[in-house]
């Protein structure tokens, strides 16, 4: 006889607001509005981390929370997302296959009291860097049931844009193999290969974390406005000196 799994009444207790890479219809359309938007009143294609956070809050209906550990600046119901940009100058971003993302400031010397430099024990370091890492994910997952970072890859004009999200984890180090590289940086690999996985530069303590891009990412191509004349909507939100006032002269 087939032996059957219990039915839990838990199991769907927490579910994400939606599948993971499964945005809503809607969404690629409110994206390219916003980014539009942005375009017509910059006259430039220049998109800033935290307009990205504000900007995929809008698209998905949720809270903009920017935060100083940069892993729950976006927070809708039971998830939290960290959001990053990335530019990209591959022309054609189906042939996008990993992307570089800074992760924060990790100091083994103020975590661990570390002596650094090219003398000290990689895998030690590595061992610190990733903990510090690990900490702060769980820190923000005993607040919430689902962790996820999501992505925006950018072109130097905003003309295209990809987005894909994934979960925000913990690492192993026992999983990875670090070592000194040429310039003085520590790098980290899969254990028993050269695919690089993380990067940390003691000067400045900047931890790098490099992801790859799923194949359901979602890829726009967005088309350009033109600028807002600026005489025209001072004018037409009825701009004039009364608007001014000199405090000191």
């Amino acid at each position: 006889m087939e032996r059957k799994s219990p039915r839990l009444r838990t199991v769907n207790k927490f579910l994400p607001p939606f599948p993971l890479n499964q945005f809503n219809n809607d969404f690629p359309y409110k994206l390219g509005r916003e980014i539009v938007y942005l375009l017509a009143s910059k006259g430039k294609g220049v998109l800033e981390g935290s307009e990205w956070e504000e900007i995929f809050a809008t698209c998905i209906g949720a809270d903009w929370k920017p935060s100083n550990v940069g892993l729950d600046d976006v927070v809708l119901g039971n998830t939290a997302w960290g959001a990053k940009t990335v530019k990209s100058s591959t022309k054609d971003f189906q042939n996008l296959k990993k992307v570089r993302l800074i992760s924060g400031r990790n100091s083994p010397v103020y975590s661990y009291g570390d002596t650094i430099d090219t003398n000290a024990e990689p895998n030690l370091i590595g061992e610190h860097v990733l903990e510090i890492w690990n900490e702060r994910v769980s820190s923000i997952r005993e607040k919430y049931k689902h962790l996820r970072t999501v992505v925006l890859v950018k072109s130097n004009d905003l003309s295209q844009v990809a987005v894909f999200e994934f979960d925000t984890i913990r690492y192993d180090p026992e999983l990875f193999d670090f070592s000194w590289n040429i310039n003085g940086n520590l790098e980290g690999v899969d254990k028993g290969t050269t695919n690089k996985r993380f990067t940390w530069q003691p000067h400045g303590s900047q931890f790098t974390i490099i992801e790859d891009v799923p194949n359901q990412t979602m890829i726009l191509k967005i088309k350009q406005p033109e600028p807002l004349d600026k005489d025209k909507v001072l004018a037409t939100i009825g701009f004039d000196n009364s608007w001014v006032t000199i405090e000191r002269k």
